[in-house]
């Protein structure tokens, strides 16, 4: 109790915006509570998540950026929100599908770039219960159904603002019409704490807060370690990451990668982004938007989806998957359908990647591997072969195909192990399960 209250008088002196007491806190080691480290520990573990993007944008059609991209008047784009009734969403039958995919948590979108809250937040009545007819907060549905499934729920926030007249003008959101002579940046920080207190004192324990947007100002102090600090005296074991594209922040407690696996840099947001040592998470989509867009049906197959995890789970990360709901309240129906084509497959062979760490054999062009205890599977995702060397130190004494358990023969020298596989490995996931000594 007294840890309690002394993070939260601390909590309040930074509100109150001291000046000295922010810096001596700069000088200060971020030192994570057991807490904290614990539900680290559960992140790593769960492997699987899914990234709700969900707004007023889904509306249109266009994604989450349609604000910005066509340039949109916000008092235009606004008026989305007198008409926004998702009449069919249903919180159980959300939770339900995402549980049965396997996946363990669920990141959404509390306020995206747009502005609009979809809770029902006290600071503006620019949010779904008080800004549309529909009058419902989605947030506390969700969360008071997580818990009844026993699924945690993460939070997505956004550090920028296209609609707010206290935003500071950064790199995006120029063309929507907010006037230029409001801006105050003290009320704007005070704004997003408050949400943020409002998130974490009413929607009971928060997984994580997912951050988005500093990239938009990149020479403002974003005042982010004082911000982590009353996120953590508030909820200890509450997860901070943030997509800002650089190695980790202090006081940050997992590390994100757009669209690229840890190391990799596809997509041209991951440049010189090393790997921390924190808890690792990379975010990908199923077709190629967040948001909801109504013209793209590229979904991946359930196959490329399924490798992506496994891949991710070698390279000792999370994914987080995402789905952008129809405008209606309901999950697409491709989307659905991966959902449980990805729950099929985990279902059989989830062992494999729930509470695994990367494993002893690097990642290679035909799979990687994971570990659990003195377990190790070895996931061949594209090999055309029945010969396989793995190059690791450990002493194996046995193999066999998780499929079904049947042996595999295999030689061992200082050099490594050579699998003799019965058969060129084909599906979507070959796996051999090594015991080691």
């Amino acid at each position: 109790m007294a840890k309690a209250k002394t993070l939260s008088f601390i909590a309040a002196l930074l509100l109150a915006g001291g000046a000295s007491f922010a810096q001596s806190l700069k000088d200060t080691p971020y030192i994570p509570t057991e807490e904290n480290l614990q539900a680290r520990k559960e992140f790593q573990d769960n492997k699987f998540g899914i990234f709700i993007h969900w707004g007023i944008y889904s509306m249109v059609g266009h994604g989450e950026w349609y604000m910005n991209n066509r340039n949109i008047p916000r008092d235009e784009y606004a008026t989305l929100a007198e008409g926004f009734y998702p009449s069919k969403f249903d919180a159980k039958e959300w939770v339900s599908a995402i549980k049965a995919s396997g996946a363990k948590y669920i990141t959404i979108t509390s306020r995206h770039h747009d502005g609009f809250s979809m809770f029902g937040t006290k600071l503006s009545d620019y949010n779904i219960v008080d800004g549309t007819p529909f009058g419902r907060d989605i947030l506390k549905e969700l969360s008071e159904e997580c818990r009844r499934q026993g699924i945690k729920l993460h939070f997505y926030y956004s550090h920028l603002d296209w609609y707010r007249d206290d935003y500071p003008v950064g790199n995006s959101g120029r063309g929507v019409g907010r006037p230029t002579n409001r801006q105050n940046w003290e009320s704007y920080y005070e704004f997003m704490n408050g949400q943020l207190k409002e998130l974490l004192t009413g929607y009971g324990p928060v997984g994580a807060i997912w951050f988005d947007g500093i990239w938009d100002d990149k020479s403002r102090d974003w005042k982010l370690e004082e911000q982590y600090e009353m996120i953590h005296s508030l909820q200890p074991s509450c997860l901070i990451g943030n997509n800002h594209h650089v190695a980790p922040y202090r006081g940050e407690d997992f590390q994100m990668f757009e669209r690229d696996l840890p190391g990799e840099n596809s997509a041209g947001f991951s440049s010189g982004q090393d790997i921390s040592v924190l808890p690792l998470e990379t975010c990908q989509t199923m077709n190629g938007s967040w948001g909801y867009n109504i013209e793209d049906r590229n979904y991946k197959s359930a196959e490329a989806l399924i490798q992506f995890l496994v891949k991710a789970a070698g390279k000792n990360a999370n994914l987080l998957l995402n789905i952008g709901p129809q405008p209606n309240g309901e999950l697409p129906a491709l989307a659905l359908q991966r959902l449980s084509e990805i729950g099929a497959w985990m279902e059989k062979n989830g062992d494999t990647i729930y509470g695994t760490r990367g494993g002893d054999v690097a990642p290679h062009s035909w799979g990687v591997s994971t570990r659990k205890g003195n377990r190790l599977f070895i996931h061949i995702l594209d090999y055309e072969d029945t010969r396989l060397f793995l190059p690791m130190q450990a002493k194996v004494v046995k193999a066999a195909k998780y499929a079904d358990g049947s042996p595999i023969q295999f030689t061992q020298d200082k050099e490594g192990v050579i699998l003799k596989l019965p058969e060129v490995p084909s599906g979507v996931d070959y796996i051999v399960e090594l015991s080691l000594k």
